[in-house]
């Protein structure tokens, strides 16, 4: 069952933290530049993205060709599966449901790595082990949902130079990897070019709060890829004012600057928070924390009747009932968050 956070409609609510973008909400640029491509809404879109694409590859200095644009980085995903056709997949477990139902719907075969909850949850070198000759295709979220665990680059060197022995493709997944303190110690857009079997997904939804928009991008030096998932994907995938909100996005420096720093402070306050309140809390490194509840009733049923929303994670493969992500919001969401949470605890 594919449950994901945000499930607000038709339902009362005061605090969402079931979803993982901004706290700091969608930047005023980008919200006139999407109004003013909704002016346009009696044309087409530009099916190249031609702007929108100049921006990304003069922020990212990756050439034109690398990139290709969607609805969203989960339109991509189901365009990376049609186009490569894979008869095996394998995914980390707890990770990304998307990645495995996108697999289902061409039928293929779906290998799981469990991840330990006393390794927290980190991958390890049997992943990589776990990579045989009959392996088309894996998915890596780095940093992981949900978990928000990190890998690093020397162990993402191994993977690649393994995976060109199995001719496996990888697909590494970054769209949280701008919330990193140090986002291109952990990124491997610099090694596109040495790896043609390296596809990089990233997506405007969470740094700039646009997930409503619907904008996501991938980035390959495989140009027979990029042809392949043209031929999927539909033609009018990204609409005009997704398009030009994503220029605007990009001139936004100073509002991702600001937002990291308030994230990391409040991402080190909800951590000790709710490890004050007795839950176990995991290391996440993104604008999430992960953490597990003993307490004898269910979390996030408990929340909803303080209409707040937070995302009970028992749905993902390799997790069970207990599991749950909060993102991390604004200094006075998160301590009315925790001032709540003290309450059903404590009564």
């Amino acid at each position: 069952m594919h449950v994901h956070g945000g499930d607000i409609y038709g339902k009362s609510y005061e605090l969402d933290y079931s979803v993982n973008v901004n706290p700091m909400g969608t930047p005023q640029s980008v919200i006139e530049a999407a109004a003013e491509g909704a002016k346009l809404s009696a044309q087409y879109p530009d099916v190249h993205c031609t702007e929108l694409r100049k921006a990304v590859s003069q922020f990212f200095s990756v050439p034109e060709e690398w990139l290709i644009f969607g609805n969203g980085a989960a339109d991509l995903i189901f365009s990376l599966n049609l186009s490569i056709r894979p008869k095996k997949i394998l995914l980390p477990a707890p990770t990304f449901a998307e990645y495995g139902q996108a697999a289902k719907v061409i039928d293929c075969e779906l290998v799981y790595y469990y991840l330990k909850e006393e390794n927290n949850f980190a991958i390890d070198e049997g992943f990589i082990e776990a990579i045989t000759e009959d392996i088309d295709l894996l998915f890596l979220c780095n940093p992981n949902n949900p978990t928000g665990c990190l890998v690093d680059k020397d162990f993402l060197h191994k993977l690649l130079e393994h995976c060109k022995k199995t001719n496996t493709m990888v697909v590494i997944d970054e769209c949280f990897n701008e919330f990193l303190d140090n986002p291109k110690d952990y990124s491997m857009m610099d090694e596109l070019e040495h790896y043609k079997n390296l596809f990089i997904l990233k997506a405007f939804t969470k740094t700039y709060a646009m997930a409503g928009l619907r904008l996501g991008y991938g980035l390959t030096s495989n140009q027979e890829l990029l042809a392949k998932m043209s031929e999927c994907n539909q033609p009018w995938a990204v609409s005009i004012p997704a398009q030009y909100a994503g220029v605007a996005a990009l001139k936004e420096v100073d509002y991702v600057k600001k937002s990291k720093q308030i994230l990391k402070e409040e991402r080190t306050y909800l951590k000790n928070e709710m490890k004050r309140l007795g839950f176990k809390v995991f290391d996440s490194k993104s604008n999430y924390v992960f953490f597990k509840s003993n307490l004898p009733f269910n979390l996030q049923d408990a929340c909803k009747k303080k209409a707040i929303l937070i995302r009970n994670c028992d749905n993902y493969i390799g997790l069970g009932e207990g599991y749950f992500r909060i993102s991390v919001k604004m200094p006075e969401e998160n301590r009315k968050l925790i001032k709540i949470m003290e309450e059903l605890i404590h009564g």
